[in-house]
């Protein structure tokens, strides 16, 4: 007889809570697995943790970093989060790696590009696949933010893939918005995605060192240029252009500044309790939308119909409208 498998015990939520805002690791590392779980079985238990630990959440700094790829993000990343440590700050980073549209895999190499970061006491990476989602970040990366914040991190920062003009998602779940540029990147308006630029708190020419550090003043200096070419946002502040370099270090803390003045904007007026309850619209919506897409998938009224009717789709004898419209109404049952 072959021996019986031991059962693994139940999830004890309220303990693996206790232990995330007790500053464990290991839990912390737990709850972000299970919040970030595509699995059925692990939903209920990934909202019982988010609503223990939401009442500990919210007074973090969050920033939101993008830039295309070659950018440096994960070194400026590394570097200007050892800065922040050496501060007396905590940071924690959620480092979104992209997923093969192919194999659904991702290298989630980030702990190695920010090796010194990792083992930084006072700091905690975190590398999540995209899984495919778009806006840069994962489908479950506010609920690791509030997972963060409740184990005490004072800083979070959220890298994105770097994949294009639909970063902007990650706008609505941070406080600060920050955009790493290069040189060399085209004309004024050519060399930056306007709708990304639109959305930015803050703007940085990275790896201004060495020989690339006049270009990088110059390039700075013609995205200000462009800048007065879009319209004037809401409110007082003027997205800084800046320059940088995580190789040298020089720019760190001039930015950090100006991430904590956008932040001191903010709260004046009451204006940082306005976004965040914005960002909760844009979670709840969210959820909506994952809630509607999973009953959907599992609905056997809407497979049966979605059956019939996607052959004739793909022979052209049905058209896509028309086949939308039968599979949405067989889930709402009005077939």
């Amino acid at each position: 007889m072959s021996a019986e498998i031991p059962r693994r015990p139940p999830l004890d939520v309220e303990a693996l809570a206790a232990d995330v805002l007790r500053g464990d690791r290991a839990a912390l590392g737990r709850a972000i697995t299970l919040v970030e779980s595509n699995r059925d079985a692990h939903w209920p238990a990934a909202q019982a943790l988010v609503a223990a630990l939401l009442p500990h959440t919210g007074k973090a700094v969050r920033v939101g970093i993008s830039g295309v790829p070659g950018v440096g993000k994960s070194t400026f990343i590394e570097a200007f989060g050892s800065r922040l440590t050496a501060q007396g700050h905590r940071v924690a980073v959620l480092a979104i790696d992209p997923s093969s549209s192919v194999s659904g895999g991702s290298i989630l190499g980030d702990k190695t590009r920010m090796a010194r970061l990792a083992r930084d006491p006072a700091a905690f990476v975190r590398p999540s696949p995209s899984s495919g989602s778009l806006g840069g970040v994962t489908r479950k990366t506010r609920e690791s933010i509030l997972v963060c914040e409740a184990a005490a991190f004072d800083v979070i920062l959220v890298e994105t893939v770097g994949v294009g003009q639909n970063e902007t998602v990650v706008a609505d779940m941070v406080d600060t918005f920050l955009v790493l540029m290069l040189t060399g990147a085209g004309d004024e308006l050519q060399g930056i995605k306007r709708g990304i630029v639109e959305m930015a708190d803050i703007l940085a020419v990275n790896k201004a060192d060495g020989a690339n550090a006049q270009r990088a003043e110059a390039a700075a200096r013609s995205t200000e240029r462009a800048l007065r070419l879009l319209p004037p946002r809401p409110g007082a502040w003027r997205p800084p252009v800046l320059t940088c370099s995580a190789i040298e270090g020089h720019g760190l803390d001039r930015l950090w500044d100006e991430v904590v003045r956008h932040r001191e904007r903010l709260e004046e007026k009451g204006e940082l309790d306005r976004l965040r309850a914005r960002q909760r619209g844009h979670w709840m919506w969210s959820l909506i939308d994952h809630a509607l897409h999973h009953r959907l998938r599992t609905s056997p009224r809407a497979a049966a119909v979605l059956d019939e009717v996607e052959q004739s789709v793909l022979d052209g004898g049905t058209p896509p409208s028309d086949a939308a419209r039968r599979v949405v109404d067989a889930l709402f049952g009005q077939e």
